[in-house]
């Protein structure tokens, strides 16, 4: 049993059933992989699989993932030769939200190590323009090496603070869509890191909230009018979930839109500690792991001002 020094008493009158919130949270994760439709489809690699003796589950929801019975992904056969990317089956929703077109300009505002870049790569066709950018030089070397063993070649690496990040050099002065998959306090990752609450403090869920308010706010003000901004983080805070996005829609020009979550879900907490928000921020999205035997996940899909102009997808 994980020991959560009480982390989780905080979230139990957000939970619908504490005890299976509780109890899901005790549990490891499943171990999943995605499929890169860059090198394969899914019957492919349900093949490959099959014919190495590989167990596995196909998930319900979303053709290109598969839960593993009993073998690390990194030892397949498909793996080896790119064509599939251990990847949390939650960890799969932003890019599905943001739901980029081929052909356009994409920025990835904290992309290492890359499982969301390169899932975004694929949706795009491996075409138009892919933006990674983080801050750690180690970190983008875990995202050159998965992008090149996947196979994409529309990425571009970048390495600035996201805060003040400078289109300089690219070659465009804006993005059509924007995926912020903000640093957090990754409470939600208690089931593949049970060592994730040790030095949880609640000083450092109000730091790395300003963090990601910096970060959004440049997001909005980078992507295009009609433009699409996704935030997402794997905590359970409210400090750094629905509190972030109450104080960009208060400094920003951009406004929540409806997103028809494929998982479980329960709209974000318009009140937290006597604290309101932003109405809607009720059509945010909030995964427990008691939902669907997955990590604990946020997500929030953004309009930037200018609705008129049609919104990038």
């Amino acid at each position: 049993m994980n020991d959560d020094g009480g982390v989780l008493d905080r979230y139990a009158s957000l939970a619908d059933d504490e005890a299976a919130f509780r109890a899901a949270c005790d549990r490891p994760l499943p171990s999943v992989v995605r499929v890169n439709t860059l090198a394969a489809d899914a019957d492919r690699v349900a093949r490959a699989f099959d014919e190495e003796g590989t167990g596995y589950e196909r998930v319900d929801w979303h053709d290109g993932l598969f839960r593993m019975a009993d073998r690390s992904p990194g030892t397949t056969w498909p793996y080896a030769h790119g064509w599939v990317h251990g990847q949390e089956e939650v960890s799969c929703l932003p890019a599905l939200a943001l739901d980029p077109e081929p052909g356009t300009r994409v920025w990835d505002t904290c992309a290492a190590p890359g499982s969301k870049t390169t899932q975004l790569a694929a949706l795009m066709g491996d075409t138009g323009t892919l933006v990674g950018n983080d801050t750690s030089l180690g970190r983008l070397s875990a995202l050159r090496h998965n992008a090149e063993r996947l196979g994409v070649t529309n990425l571009v690496v970048d390495q600035q603070d996201a805060r003040n990040y400078s289109l300089n050099g690219l070659g465009f002065d804006e993005f059509d869509a924007t995926l912020v998959d903000a640093p957090c306090s990754c409470e939600g990752t208690i089931r593949k890191n049970p060592d994730a609450f040790d030095t949880w403090t609640l000083d450092h869920v109000h730091e790395v909230a300003g963090i990601q308010k910096g970060i959004l706010r440049r997001a909005v003000q980078a992507t295009r009018p009609g433009g699409t901004v996704v935030y997402s983080t794997c905590t359970f805070a409210p400090e750094e979930n629905e509190a972030v996005l109450d104080h960009v829609l208060g400094e920003e020009d951009c406004a929540i839109v409806e997103w028809d979550c494929p998982l479980e879900s329960v709209p974000g907490v318009s009140e937290w500690n006597d604290e309101e928000y932003d109405p809607s921020v009720a059509k945010a999205t909030r995964v427990y792991p008691h939902h669907n035997d997955t990590g604990g996940f946020f997500l929030a899909k953004l309009r930037v001002g200018g609705a008129d102009e049609g919104v990038a997808t």
